[in-house]
């Protein structure tokens, strides 16, 4: 049983100003975990204002220094990696190994990233007689979400750091432990006292004060589009930034090839990961409507292999996070087998021989439309549809009409005509045949949010820009 009872302020372990508690439940037991402080506007308030002293000399900071500091984190995240994972498997029921691979892995990548970033910006470059400068734009709220948490900590902290902000970071209550781990990495590697601040709680106690709080100058959220509309609405009355990635319907757009069965295969097995609960991941399928039958084989297939069950043991597919979200994935499914889509794998209830906890059945639907519920809702979890075009041009409607931008992926042997189609998805990033890179940018169109993460463009969140007219006459006068 954890216990996680205080908050990092001012680089000091502070209790929080009331007793409120959370208790953390592992979503493969369904029995408590864990139990941490639930924070409040006072929490905020002592936060907010350990940032803003801290933040006059940490925006002063040398590139070196941040570089520096940037090195000693990543000694003291290597010796937490095994902490990390298995407080990933517990909190949120990542398989041992994606915790332990890819969920630990994207956080050591981004500070790679950052350092590689850092080390070659250029904050000031002068353009004729004007010099422009970027600079840090203040203290920032980070408020982040459960389903990748040491990603979605990294990809919002390091950029911070690296461009001179400070820094309050609610992670969600519902997967406390490892950003409670990750203060303490921080705290160990040395990082300036009130630079980085950590507040634990929910959205009411924590995230509208933080969000709203006319000290914080930028606020960066990833979650649902309904919790960033209330984000930015709070945010607004003071007019700070806002930068948002939320929700997401990716379309995984499957081009008519030798390939085709392979693909398929692959995009079930990219859906099906982290059990559906990613906001990028490839949730609908288009595949050409004369193979709609081989597609519902492959992807019959594909699924079948995929192995569910406790989270500790070497399994690919563990719980969602919480009975809520189960509930919501059930009727989601008993949705479209209602609408009259065709299942051709999984579908309702737990898999056989798991009685308790949250585990939902890998589950693919065939034959869908896109006006089907299934294919318009986010549904975050391990649910393929599968819609069939008849010519790309309709492939690329359909991937288009969507109240999301968020990714999209293109799979073909014809590299060009990949290409060709991917230029044009209405998406922030877009992957073919599973390209990957931790510098591209990272964020949405429409109702997937605004802003960018990762790389370079997640610098240029955290900064504003400043001319300075008159900097240097003779280059005016040349």
């Amino acid at each position: 049983m954890r216990e996680y009872l205080k908050f990092y302020i001012d680089g000091r372990w502070v209790d929080a100003a009331s007793d409120r508690t959370f208790e953390v439940i592992n979503p493969a037991t369904e029995e408590v975990c864990g139990k941490v402080a639930l924070g409040s506007a006072a929490d905020v308030d002592a936060a907010v204002g350990a940032a803003r002293i801290a933040f006059p000399a940490w925006a002063e900071s040398t590139v070196a220094e941040r570089l520096d500091l940037f090195r000693a984190i990543g000694a003291e995240y290597q010796k937490r990696t095994g902490d990390l994972a298995a407080a990933l498997t517990e909190e949120m029921g990542a398989p041992a190994g994606l915790a332990g691979g890819f969920q630990v892995d994207l956080a050591a990548g981004h500070l790679q990233t950052a350092i590689e970033v850092l080390q070659n910006y250029r904050f000031e470059e002068q353009r004729g007689a004007t010099l422009f400068v970027k600079e840090p734009i203040g203290v920032c709220g980070l408020i982040t979400p459960w389903n990748w948490p040491m990603n979605q900590i990294a990809v919002k902290v390091f950029p911070a750091l690296a461009t001179g902000c400070t820094m309050v970071l609610k992670p969600s209550e519902r997967s406390p432990f490892t950003g409670q781990i990750f203060a303490e990495v921080l705290a160990a590697a040395g990082v300036p006292a009130g630079v980085f601040n950590l507040v634990q709680g929910d959205g009411p106690s924590v995230g509208v004060p933080l969000s709203s709080h006319p000290e914080v100058d930028m606020v960066s959220f990833t979650g649902s589009t309904r919790a960033g509309i209330d984000i930015a609405r709070n945010a607004a009355v003071t007019v700070k930034r806002v930068t948002q990635e939320l929700g997401g319907k990716g379309p995984n757009i499957i081009l008519d090839d030798e390939d085709f069965a392979t693909n398929v295969g692959q995009g079930v097995a990219d859906m099906m990961g982290n059990s559906g609960q990613t906001c990028s991941a490839p949730a609908r399928m288009l595949v050409p409507s004369a193979r709609m039958q081989e597609a519902a084989a492959a992807a019959k297939a594909a699924t079948e292999g995929i192995t569910v069950g406790d989270p500790t043991g070497e399994v690919a597919v563990g719980p969602v996070v919480a009975g809520s979200q189960f509930e919501r994935i059930q009727a989601l499914i008993q949705k479209g087998i209602d609408e009259g889509a065709t299942l051709v794998a999984g579908g309702p209830g737990r898999p056989d021989g798991l009685e308790k906890g949250y585990f939902v059945k890998p589950t693919v639907f065939v034959d869908v439309t896109n006006d089907m519920t299934i294919a318009r809702e986010e549904i975050f979890g391990p649910v393929l549809v599968i819609i069939g075009y008849d010519t790309v041009d309709d492939a690329v409607a359909i991937a288009n009409d969507t109240e999301y931008g968020l990714s999209g992926y293109v799979a073909g042997r014809d590299l060009d005509r990949a290409r060709a189609v991917a230029r044009r998805l209405r998406a922030g990033s877009v992957g073919i045949n599973g390209g990957f890179d931790f510098g591209a940018p990272f964020g949405g169109y429409k109702k997937s949010g605004n802003g960018r993460e990762w790389g370079e463009a997640g610098f240029e969140e955290y900064l504003e820009v400043k001319g300075i007219l008159g900097y240097a006459p003779e280059a005016a006068e040349a």
